[in-house]
Formats: structure tokens, sequence, C-alpha cells
């Protein structure tokens, strides 16, 4: 959370009753508003990339289920899906839309690996557009349906979607089988009645030429897009004010902001909407700088009343001591989310009694733990051990008693290992609680031994067994 120009960041944990949840990047986000008071404000979250660089198929659903000063605690469950399943893929939107007193999620556009039957070793991870089908999928009870529209020809990822009551606008976006960012401008309506939905498209004209864009809404009808790319290694510096009226949409230029140097000349930037017309943008730090930072991070404040505002800076304070050049390098979608509408929290703004006194002690908590007397995990000097590892140490639930963390690394799991048990729902016990569930365990059911049938006495005369 950000008041008064300054970062707040909150801890937030999970439930005991939520599935889990990987570390996803590209993943389509959108806010969905349920009719049950606890469903009141939830957070739709499909596909995705994984650590280990698969694509997830899956969709979750996450909403906050407490809030105080110290930490938010959310609830993380997972969809099944039936019907027309959408393939696993990234950097595609999901939006929802309400018809009728119904709503509906939207699913489009985004990349998947080659099918398997293509890949090679060298093309093992090469990627291709998606078809350029919508999906509507019933967030109630999971049925997934495939809409075919003459409209849409070719695949788009990256692009902006914009969701208002019974329409999506889609905008920009890239077309990796052509390699072009074309000047898209889609309108969307679904219609829900009691039968089956119905599904039309229309091309409308003033469309831009953008990928990777962040949306942030300023007036309820009313957006602006900030950010993105318009050539592979070129920043668009333009932002556009977006507004509709009823079946109308405009999009115009507003000023350019004042961008500082450093945004200038950087290849890359990344950002996320922070909700009320608030973006946070993030570019690399310079690592020949005396003091070496990893990224950068500026707030760009949309708000007619804030446009000429002079951004703020933050800087985050990992340090970095890998050369930016030989990392991997970018892909057009970089970009991270806090989440759909942060903003949009349901309750007062507990943010405003934020104490710095209040936060628990990251020593004992979170990552950084003793998780056994062997633990030599330091939060000082903590380098990646799997390759999974993004920014923290891998771990792994313990499911003796109420359950604990332990650190992957200290377990000395290996790999394969910790990928099958962060992926399957299996129990698993760390070192220190392995005799004892084991003897907790029924022992295997041993079959009795088979005895020779005794030999039966007949007695002379008499037709009766002795």
């Amino acid at each position: 959370d950000i008041k008064h120009n300054h970062l707040k960041l909150k801890p937030a944990v999970f439930s005991k009753d939520s599935c889990y949840l990987p570390p996803l990047r590209y993943p389509a986000t959108c806010t969905f508003k349920g009719s049950l008071e606890s469903e009141k404000q939830q957070y739709i979250i499909h596909g995705g990339k994984t650590p280990n660089n698969e694509l997830s198929d899956k969709i979750y659903v996450m909403s906050v289920v407490c809030k105080n000063n110290k930490k938010v605690t959310f609830r993380c469950t997972e969809k099944d899906l039936v019907g027309d399943v959408p393939e696993a893929r990234y950097g595609h939107s999901m939006d929802v839309v309400y018809s009728r007193g119904k709503s509906m999620g939207v699913v489009f556009g985004g990349r998947s690996y080659i099918p398997s039957a293509q890949r090679t070793t060298e093309k093992w991870n090469s990627v291709a557009d998606c078809l350029p089908h919508l999906f509507l999928v019933d967030l109630e009870f999971g049925c997934s349906t495939a809409y075919i529209l003459p409209e849409l020809q070719d695949g788009l990822s990256f692009h902006v979607s914009i969701a208002r009551n019974d329409t999506i606008y889609i905008l920009g976006g890239h077309s990796l089988a052509n390699n072009i960012r074309p000047a898209n401008l889609y309108r969307i309506r679904v219609d829900l009645p009691l039968g089956s939905p119905a599904v039309n498209c229309t091309v409308l004209p003033g469309g831009i030429s953008v990928s990777s864009a962040i949306l942030t809404q300023t007036k309820s009808d009313e957006f602006v897009i900030v950010g993105g790319y318009q050539l592979e290694n070129q920043k668009r510096m333009v932002c556009n004010i977006i507004s509709l009226e009823g079946n109308k949409i405009e999009i115009r230029e507003m000023e350019t902001p004042d961008w500082t140097p450093d945004i200038k000349h950087s290849k890359i930037w990344f950002g996320s909407n922070m909700g009320n017309g608030s973006v946070f943008l993030g570019i690399p730090g310079d690592n020949k700088q005396t003091v070496s930072e990893t990224f950068y991070f500026y707030m760009l404040k949309c708000a007619e009343d804030d446009v000429n505002e002079d951004q703020k800076t933050f800087t985050n304070s990992q340090t970095s001591t890998d050369d930016p050049g030989d990392s991997t390098p970018f892909e057009d979608s970089e970009e991270f989310c806090f989440s759909a509408e942060a903003y949009s929290f349901d309750g007062d703004d507990e943010f405003d009694t934020y104490n710095e006194d209040d936060e628990e002690d990251e020593s004992v908590t979170g990552y950084w733990i003793t998780c056994c007397s062997t633990c030599d995990v330091d939060i000082n000097t903590w380098v990646p051990f799997y390759s999974t590892e993004l920014n923290k140490p891998a771990m792994i639930y313990c499911s003796h008693g109420d359950g604990h963390w332990v650190h992957a690394q200290c377990m000395d799991l290996a790999e394969r290992t910790l990928i099958q048990l962060s992926e399957g729902s299996s129990k698993y016990y760390c070192n220190e609680h392995m005799k004892i569930a084991r003897a907790l365990q029924t022992p295997k059911r041993v079959l009795p031994l088979k005895k020779p049938p005794l030999k039966s006495l007949h007695k002379k005369g008499s037709g009766k067994i002795l």
C-alpha cells in the first residue's frame, strides 16, 4: 500500500483450507463480485508460467478472509473446469461480464508451447499464438465453452482488455506469428439470457499499437493506458486516455508525463496498476553505480488533478551482484502484479493505522525461519539452491500435528522431489517427524497363515462326524 509517497508492504498468508498456489508469471487476473457476502470481492487467476517453466491451465479463486494491522489472510481454491477447457497459456486476458443478473468469465488470447508432437530438443521451449477462440467460463459451476468469432483472425497476447457490464474492449497486443503489434480495437458483447449465451464481436476504428501496457482507472467511465512497447526494443512513452460512454469508446493522447532520464534510457520497464489512477513502474538498476539496487521504482499519478505531479522514486532494499547482461533476457511482457485492483479491499482502510512495531519478527516467521535443529538458512547470506527458486528459499509443508514449514534445502530434497511435492497433494513429513509419522501409520494387513484342515473321524456304523 502507498500512503503519502511511502511504500508499505504487509505480510500475507493463506488460510489452512487453501490449496497450493504456485508463483505464476504472466497469468490472467481480474476481480469478481459474487452473490454471497463472503464472496463480495474475489480475485480470479488463470494460467501463467510456473517456476519450472511449465504452463498452467488451472483457474484459482482468491478471497480475503481476514485483514488486520499485522497481516492479510487469503483463501485460495482451485476451480475445476469442464467442457471446452482453455489450453495452458500465458500472456492472455481474463475478464468478467455481467448481463441480465448473471455473470460469466471471458478468456482470450495468450501463448502456449507448440504441440508435443512438434517439440524437438532445439524447439522444446518454443511458443506459438493460441487460436483466437473466445472462452466463456461459468465461475460457479466451472463449465467452459469456446466460441469462434470471424472477426478474430489472428492470435494475440499481452493486449489490453477493458470490461464494463456486458462488454469487453480488446486493444493492441502482439501477434507472434507475424511479429507485429497491430492497432486492434475490438468490442465483444456477451448477452446472457436464460438459454445459450449470445456473443458478437465488432471491429472498431481508432485502435492503438501497443503490447504489455498497464491500465488504470481514473473515473467511472475513464481509463489511462501507460507504458508498454510499440516495437520489440522500443518503449511506448505516450499515454492514452480511454473514455467510455454508452456504446462508444474514444481513445486520445494525454499530456506526456515528465519521464525521468533513467526511465527514458532504460530498455525495459514493467509495472502494475495500484488503483485510484496510480501506476507503479519499475526499471532495472545500474550495477555500475556505487549503490547497486536491483530495481528503481516510480509512482505515476494519472488522476486529472495529479497529472503534472513529479514522479516519486522508490528503491528496493534487495541488492544484486549479478550482471544483467548474464541473466535471462526479458520477454516483451516482463511485468509484476500486486493484485487486481489492490485498492478495492473490503472494509475500512486499516492501512492508515500502520505501525512498524506491529510487524512480526521476520527472523522467526515467513521464509526466514529456523525450520530444524540443523537449519543454516540466513537472510543475509542465502543464495538460490534450486533452479525453481526466484528470490526466496523453497519451502515444504510438514503435515505433522498442526503442520509447519521447513526449508527444502535443509531437508536434503532433490529438485525433482521438491517439484513433485509442490504439485501433488500427498502429505509430507520432515526429517525430525518422519519416524513419528511412520509409527502412527496403520500397519499393513498381514494375511493369516493357512492351516491344513483337520482330518475327519467317522465312527463305524453311524454317519456322524466326531
